[in-house]
């Protein structure tokens, strides 16, 4: 599969290196304190994240970085109103932009969907799925639609008239209904495929093969952004280094997974790895950015919360899109084309 590649220049990375530890001795008394939202729950979109804080890329920034974990939504609101600095939840804050709010996405995490379909030994091909039962999330939540629109879009599979559904408060039900019997498959993370994996169900597709899109892409308020914008590149230049740690270092990385999923075993952890180490990008590519601000739309237009003949304003003006690459660049960082997953982003 094209992917968006990373590419850091040996000589821009030394000179880089150096200016940082300039910058990490000059600061070291006196590091900025940020605070960093999470989800209360591991997330795959967030590995590169998890990395900066234990490895310590924040600290080499000069950044005194703690986590504040909350729910999607908290999240959210949190960072409204300006008691976390970064959040990390692209589809809430797209929709807090349509709306009006003040935000500003600074730097991305994942660059495809990290949801997988998991099934009984018996269902081999997503034909096979026609009459059974599927447990997804509740409606209206990202990996349902994500699940839905993968079926009905690429294989003509529609709820309801191919398949059956139930939703689940929490992926752990879907786990255990899936181990018990009560359905024949799951839509579910990265991290629960692979306990599904290990324990002999197939993985029938992933999302990610078919819906690119920025997870865990970080935003901040107009206010922050103004009033700290040194702090932001620093921000930047760390996931971006992370990434890199993510996709070229396999054991440490896998040692993080399963410290935030609570996965015990390396083999599992290490599957999680094979899948995504190389499906991150600080980059936020413009295409992608559109199909999330698309996507929201509609679930929008849905709830009624957007007029259906109501066109999408510039997206490029809810993006720090200057400061974002002149950072990059200073880190000798180069992006190839956009990837062409499945031949499809339409």
């Amino acid at each position: 599969m094209n992917k968006y590649k990373r590419h850091f220049l040996s000589c821009a990375v030394i000179l880089g290196g150096i200016a940082a530890m300039a910058m990490v001795v000059g600061d070291a008394l006196a590091q900025t304190k940020i605070r960093v939202g999470r989800t209360t729950s591991g997330s795959g979109f967030h590995i590169p994240m998890y990395v900066a804080m234990e490895k310590g890329f924040f600290k080499g920034e000069g950044l005194d970085a703690r986590y504040v974990a909350l729910s999607g939504k908290a999240l959210v609101t949190a960072g409204m109103t300006g008691n976390i600095d970064f959040v990390p939840i692209p589809g809430g804050g797209s929709q807090a932009s349509l709306k009006g709010a003040p935000l500003r996405y600074v730097v991305g995490q994942s660059l495809i969907s990290q949801w997988a379909i998991a099934t009984h030994k018996d269902i081999k091909t997503v034909k096979d799925l026609k009459g059974k039962v599927m447990g997804y999330g509740r409606a209206g939540s990202a990996d349902y639609d994500e699940g839905e629109i993968t079926l009905a879009q690429y294989f003509n599979m529609e709820v309801g008239r191919d398949y059956k559904v139930i939703s689940f408060q929490g992926e752990s039900e879907r786990v255990a209904a899936m181990i018990n019997g009560n359905i024949q498959a799951a839509l579910v993370s990265f991290p629960s495929a692979a306990k599904l994996q290990v324990a002999g169900f197939n993985i029938l597709l992933k999302t990610g093969d078919y819906l690119p899109r920025v997870g865990g892409s970080f935003w901040v308020t107009k206010k922050y952004l103004a009033n700290n914008k040194p702090t932001v590149v620093k921000f930047i230049r760390a996931i971006a280094k992370s990434i890199q740690y993510v996709d070229q270092n396999k054991a440490g990385t896998v040692g993080i997974i399963q410290k935030e999923f609570g996965i015990k075993s390396a083999k599992e952890a290490g599957v999680i790895w094979d899948v995504i180490h190389d499906q991150y990008g600080p980059d936020m590519p413009a295409s992608l950015f559109r199909k999330l601000f698309e996507g929201r739309k509609n679930r929008m237009v849905k709830r009624k919360l957007w007029p259906k003949d109501k066109p999408l304003p510039d997206i490029e003006q809810f993006v720090e899109r200057d400061l974002l690459q002149a950072t990059l660049r200073s880190m000798g960082y180069y992006l190839q084309a956009p990837p062409n997953v499945q031949g499809k982003l339409n």
